[in-house]
């Protein structure tokens, strides 16, 4: 194979530029993040059952479920909530490395097993299954920013959630949008007192309110089969849903044989507020719209950020006057900051190792094969991160720094060994032959050997083992493509390139040197 390649050192070279090429290619694809994900994915399982207590939600509606999902294929354990306010809260955590997507699917058809024995409150509010991510990119915040507090909380919260989150959501790969704050709602505060006085209970005022905000489909009239004559369809449009505060009160509550009415305002207060009083957002101080938004596993966060910001430059051409939005957390500083340190020295790296080629081999021929083999060896190791759902973080690109120095080495012994038969009186091409005759086999042993030390550690079990496994495994790479590159591109290059050097070099610094 090796004097296959020798002897045709253009198709040699195409290999090379077909590596370089597929692996810039794939190098933009990858994800980038800061470390290799690592934690196990999750499922949650919410529902509420409105008006319970704590001990009610966790027998009538978190305990069935759980006795459902328990024993899910993957699932390494489970944690449930039951608050006092009668919201069910499960985490299901599984294995680290299981596909989330199936996990939800899991659960999403154990669930339904449970759902039969669920009291009608809580099949009526439904139960929620979402895979849950700790991968927060960044957070929006909306702020007042006219002096005037001319936006409150509410309306902050309700604002993000109405013009923004769904047009976050379409981002690509963004995994999920949440807005941390409360939303505009119809609040009915009941007075007791008043209810103990007219016999009324809550039941009755829930009752009442169902039926008259109630959105109904009134028909048509004309509609076939009609009589002759008719030549016209009219959609009748009733008013539906209540939306003001003086439409709720005018609600009958209850209504007596001798004409008299129990209206809604006559036990309660009514007012537009918030749907919840349990989170809020803040910024410096002061109410803020907080929205953040989490990436999926493979995702570019750094591309997520920049489309946040170019999606949110758009939507604040139409905010209302004070409005203004801040990403006051944003993840991806700290990684294009660490990122760029890695970066900073590979590059370094690679200037020390041409130094030191250089120096040793004292020839600009010489030098340029090593040269030429850190690069295809290093943007080629790009093409099988991609194919093993590596991503560009700071371990693999740790791992490249290291690599520098172990994918050059194949490349010199080929360049000494064929500069000794170059010595003896050899053309070139005998040369490289016979030179490769006597390196080909150490340096296929020599790979076996790396790979002996590094790929045990993608073995590892556990969060180590999935910390540790792209640091290895790019490692593995790079020297496997370098040992290829070896027997293919570097031979052929030293056909073309290495010429017998005529007596010893005429630079002082080399002779200083060698002596």
């Amino acid at each position: 194979m090796v004097n296959f390649f020798i002897g045709r050192p253009i198709f040699a070279t195409v290999l090379a530029v077909l590596m370089v090429l597929i692996g810039t290619i794939c190098a933009f694809l990858l994800p980038i993040a800061q470390y290799p994900r690592i934690a196990p994915p999750q499922v949650q399982i919410t529902t509420t059952y409105t008006g319970a207590d704590a001990v009610t939600v966790a027998e009538t509606a978190t305990t069935p479920i759980e006795q459902q999902i328990n024993g899910t294929k993957g699932m390494i354990y489970f944690s449930s909530d039951s608050t006092s306010n009668g919201v069910a809260s499960i985490t299901a955590t599984f294995d680290v490395g299981y596909s989330q997507d199936i996990a939800a699917v899991d659960i999403q058809n154990k669930v339904q097993t449970a759902t039969p024995t669920l009291p009608p409150e809580v099949k009526q509010y439904g139960v929620s299954i979402k895979k849950t991510s700790t991968d927060f990119v960044c957070v929006v915040n909306l702020i007042d920013n006219s002096g005037k507090g001319l936006y409150d909380a509410n309306y902050l919260d309700n604002y993000g959630q109405i013009y923004v989150a769904d047009s976050l959501k379409r981002i690509k790969g963004v995994s999920d949008v949440n807005v941390f704050g409360r939303k505009y709602a119809m609040r009915i505060w009941l007075d007791p007192s008043r209810m103990s006085e007219m016999r009324i209970t809550p039941t009755e005022v829930i009752q009442a309110v169902q039926q008259e905000n109630l959105q109904a489909a009134a028909g048509k009239i004309g509609a076939a089969p009609a009589p002759d004559g008719q030549a016209f369809e009219f959609p009748i449009t009733v008013k539906g849903r209540l939306s003001k505060t003086a439409e709720f009160e005018e609600i009958i509550v209850r209504r007596t044989n001798e004409g008299s009415v129990v209206r809604l305002k006559d036990l309660a207060r009514i007012e537009l507020s918030s749907e919840n009083f349990e989170t809020s957002g803040y910024l410096d101080g002061k109410p803020a719209g907080a929205i953040p938004v989490l990436q999926y596993p493979d995702a570019n966060a750094l591309s997520i950020v920049e489309q946040v910001r170019s999606e949110m430059n758009r939507l604040a051409k139409d905010f209302p006057a004070g409005l203004e939005y801040r990403i006051a957390y944003d993840t991806t500083k700290y990684v294009e900051e660490n990122i760029a340190e890695v970066e900073h020295t590979l590059i370094e790296a690679f200037l020390l190792v041409m130094i030191v080629v250089f120096i040793f081999l004292q020839g600009w021929r010489a030098t340029i094969i090593p040269l030429l083999a850190i690069p295809v060896s290093l943007v080629a190791t790009f093409a099988l991160m991609a194919a093993f759902g590596f991503s560009i973080n700071s371990l693999t690109l740790c791992g490249l720094v290291l690599a520098i120095g172990l994918v050059v080495d194949d490349a010199i012994i080929v360049v000494e060994n064929v500069e000794k038969f170059l010595h003896r009186g050899m053309n070139p091409l005998d040369a490289t032959r016979a030179a490769m005759a006597e390196i080909t086999t150490p340096i296929v042993t020599i790979t076996l050997v790396l790979a002996a030390v590094f790929v045990p550690v993608a073995f590892i079990p556990g969060m180590t083992g999935m910390l540790y496994n792209q640091f290895a495994m790019t490692i593995v790479f790079s020297f496997l493509f370098s040992a290829f590159n070896s027997l293919t591109f570097s031979p052929a290059m030293s056909r073309l390139f290495l010429k017998a050097k005529q007596g010893e070099t005429r630079f002082f610094l080399f002779r200083w040197f060698n002596r």
